[in-house]
């Protein structure tokens, strides 16, 4: 049987704590991240929306360096979104920045009416690199 293990980024345990979950579960080689959003230090939503999807892919790529992996390593994408059609050219072009090597991850987006406050917030399933 595999073992779960969990893994946290640096300097953000506290909210993981506070909150009782892990930033990603490694399972052999596969890491499931839990959704990342873009929250200041203190644990509150960044108000500028590019800010915030920024964020949430920096703690999004803090996780998976956490766990051996990087935004290549993606192979499934899902994120979420409070006003999907005012959002999309914003959060397309954060996106755009961080995804930047054929093959694409495949992707699923899905309209949400509430996040805590975030408006953003994205998932992934990475593949660790063989060493």
């Amino acid at each position: 049987m595999t073992k779960r293990e969990a893994i946290f980024p640096a300097n953000r345990n506290n909210l993981y704590e506070m909150h009782n979950y892990s930033a990603a579960i490694r399972s052999g080689d596969l890491v499931f991240v839990s959704g990342q959003v873009g929250s200041l230090d203190d644990g509150t939503p960044e108000p500028d929306l590019r800010r915030q999807v920024q964020l949430a892919f920096d703690n999004l790529a803090a996780t998976l360096k956490a766990a051996g992996c990087g935004f290549d390593d993606i192979i499934d994408v899902t994120t979420f979104h409070t006003d999907p059609v005012s959002q999309f050219d914003t959060i397309k072009a954060v996106r755009n920045r961080n995804f930047v090597n054929a093959p694409f991850p495949n992707w699923t987006a899905i309209g949400v009416n509430w996040l805590s406050g975030f408006d953003f917030e994205i998932k992934v399933i990475a593949l660790v690199p063989a060493d």
